[in-house]
């Protein structure tokens, strides 16, 4: 008995794109951004019964309505984007460096050191060589460990760098517990307050803008050494094939542990301008998950550092955003926090559409 078998084509087909103009990907992304912003606004009804109009406004005045508030929000954005550059070369690399947050404080940790010991025997130049260095230094101590286990053991790196994170959040406890001011406070209270010893001096009048230059300058030499140098071109390779690499000559091993210096030692420098640039103190909060958002802003950019300022930019404007709508509006942090996270999935998700086609099934006559 003979039967005949019918195979339809699936309702849904996705298939990997070969490649996609760049102003079609962010037409995309400004798709996605504009849907957020929609389903954004229902859920702001839903919840206060205001206009969204309403609420974005009050979000950007939250961001930018002073010039305190717009100087709060380029010196976070800063922030940010350090971290990210420092993530860009190892996740290139497909290294999955999650360690970012013990590398911030090890770095924030060698910063407040210098200023609370030789802050008032120091000249301020030699200070802020000093503290700049041994940030650096330790950062990539932090960062080329895992390194070094990953190239002679092949450990896994992203539990590794998770688990240095604990590490140097109780290494901060501990400096904390011994530099406590004042005593019994649990807090290192400001550093150097009278003084300012290891405070950033003001820019062009600004308080921030020494942070603004130092960033800039780390992000501009960031994309010539993954886009031009001849080690921007390895991590390339490592990060496409492992074996293609090695056919090329090109030694893993050593690739691994210098790409986690650099990672390593950039992460120490934004420990460094959180302390010196920043807050003047040092806590078990100062990286404040930075570290884990800063992958967000590395991802999306797809690694060009010059797109990781716009990125940075958002991400932190979507904070100060929600901040101010909770307070002015009686909204509790989740219900803030639930736009942010709104936004964010329609701006990761439309990497999706980017990357793959989706195509329907067509009917047949």
């Amino acid at each position: 008995m003979n039967s005949k078998v019918e195979h339809s084509e699936p309702l849904i087909r996705i298939s990997k794109r070969t490649g996609i103009s760049r102003g079609k990907a962010w037409t995309i992304r400004g798709v996605a951004l504009l849907l957020a912003l929609i389903v954004s606004g229902l859920v702001i009804f839903a919840i206060v019964k205001l206009s969204p109009l309403k609420v974005y406004g009050a979000m950007f005045e939250g961001a930018f309505g002073t010039s305190k508030r717009a100087w709060a929000t380029i010196r976070d954005s800063m922030m940010m984007l350090c971290i990210a550059v420092g993530l860009a070369p190892a996740f290139k690399m497909r290294f999955w460096n999650i360690g970012a947050e013990g590398q911030i404080l090890v770095g924030g940790i060698a910063t407040a050191a210098c200023m609370i010991n030789f802050g008032k025997s120091m000249p301020a130049p030699l200070l802020f060589l000093v503290m700049i260095v041994t940030s650096i230094i330790c950062g990539a101590v932090w960062g080329v460990i895992p390194g070094i286990f990953k190239a002679k053991w092949n450990t896994n790196e992203t539990l590794f760098t998770l688990m240095m994170n604990y590490v140097a959040i109780q290494l901060t406890s501990y400096c904390v517990a011994k530099w406590e001011s004042p005593p019994g406070s649990n807090s290192v209270g400001i550093i150097n307050q009278t003084s300012r010893a290891g405070w950033f001096p003001s820019l062009f009048g600004q308080a921030y803008m020494l942070n603004v230059v130092i960033v800039l300058i780390l992000t501009i030499l960031m994309y010539i050494y993954l886009k031009y140098s001849k080690h921007g071109y390895e991590i390339a390779v490592v990060g496409d094939s492992e074996n293609t690499a090695r056919y090329a000559g090109i030694s893993v091993k050593k690739v691994y542990v210098r790409t986690m210096a650099l990672s390593g030692a950039i992460c120490g420098v934004a420990g460094f301008l959180a302390v010196s640039g920043a807050s003047h103190t040092i806590s078990t909060s100062t990286a404040g998950g930075r570290g884990f958002t800063a992958i967000i802003v590395a991802w999306l950019a797809k690694f060009n550092t010059f797109v990781m300022i716009l990125i940075s930019f958002l991400l932190i404007f979507l904070e100060k955003g929600a901040i101010e709508i909770a307070s002015r509006y009686h909204l509790n942090d989740y219900a803030s926090q639930i736009i942010t996270g709104i936004i964010l999935f329609f701006i990761l998700g439309s990497e999706f559409f980017i990357n793959y086609n989706v195509n329907f099934r067509h009917k047949h006559n």
